[in-house]
């Protein structure tokens, strides 16, 4: 068994729960590999399990290491893993467990590995599995998008957002979103056809026949999002769906999604960064450390930053 450096939380609460430690990992089955963590990132489900919301969801003992991204090296492969070796250079979404990416060293189910090629740098793909994912699933899997269409991505300077807007413009539809003034040119750069400031404009009130709605923010934001929608359109939410009658008066599909890790997808979303289609938008970036895990939570919690907060193991 491997005994790694890690940050962890002994109990649910605030950030000052986050402490170092030194955490024996389960030995290795058949088809897992070990990575030395080079790069992860901060996801808002980090904090929000962090402080107890998800302890029903995931019943786990403590000590928890938070974290679901990484980009590293692989340093030991179980017995049965084939297409994998030590040295190898891989980006993962890992099973969602209670032994995450804030450490040295996480395991990985030899399915959900995606390789990385040189050209794409560790940062990178430490930022991309589980947002990059989830906006894969979101327009494609239950979001059905189609070239010509036209979604409208909320939130699109966020770490969703920023995939999303790229992945949607790849796919050839009509890419509109929200965002304060000071992210337009970004999200213009990255793609969007219509950026709409959120703070001067009510896109209920301008907005019509959207075939797909990304919602990040449910809420008051979701029920809008409804007036907009054509009929028999797609309604899909990162949270969760309010009951609302216009749902099924007008058809619209509205579906609460929960991503799935997927080495395949995943690795389609490296070639596309491989081939310059897609980026990461890093925002900020910390040591990871328990100073930086403090501080990348902190930014996170304000709902305010752009892109992906990353993560970096030097």
């Amino acid at each position: 068994m491997t005994k790694t450096k890690a940050v962890v939380i002994n109990q649910y609460g605030g950030k000052e729960q986050l402490t170092d430690a030194t955490v024996t990992l389960p030995e290795l089955s058949a088809h897992q590999v070990l990575v030395k963590v080079k790069a992860t990132s901060v996801n808002p489900i980090d904090w929000k399990l962090r402080e107890g919301y998800l302890q029903q969801m995931m019943p786990w003992e403590f000590p928890i290491i938070l974290g679901w991204d990484v980009a590293g090296i692989i340093e030991e492969v179980g017995s049965q893993v084939s297409d994998w070796k030590v040295g190898d250079r891989v980006a993962a979404r890992p099973d969602t467990t209670r032994f995450g990416t804030y450490a040295e060293h996480t395991i990985v189910d030899d399915h959900l590995l995606a390789k990385l090629p040189e050209e794409v740098s560790f940062k990178d793909a430490g930022a991309l599995p589980l947002a990059g994912l989830t906006a894969y699933q979101a327009l494609f899997t239950h979001g059905k998008l189609q070239a010509g269409q036209k979604v409208l991505v909320h939130a699109g300077a966020g770490g969703v957002g920023t995939y999303a807007i790229q992945l949607a413009k790849e796919a050839g539809a009509y890419v509109i979103t929200t965002a304060s003034p000071k992210n337009h040119q970004l999200l213009k750069e990255l793609g969007a056809d219509e950026v709409i400031d959120y703070h001067t404009t009510d896109f209920e009130t301008t907005l019509s026949e959207i075939d797909l709605v990304l919602d990040t923010m449910a809420g008051e934001v979701q029920r809008k999002s409804i007036t907009v929608l054509k009929p028999e359109g797609r309604l899909i939410s990162i949270l969760s769906i309010d009951e609302d009658p216009r749902i099924q008066e007008k058809g619209i599909h509205a579906e609460a999604i929960w991503l799935q890790p997927n080495g395949e997808e995943l690795a389609s979303l490296v070639k596309l960064m491989a081939e310059k289609k897609l980026k990461s938008v890093i925002g900020a970036e910390f040591p990871l450390n328990q100073a930086g895990i403090y501080a990348a939570h902190e930014l996170s919690e304000t709902h305010h930053a752009v892109g992906k907060i990353v993560l970096i193991n030097e």
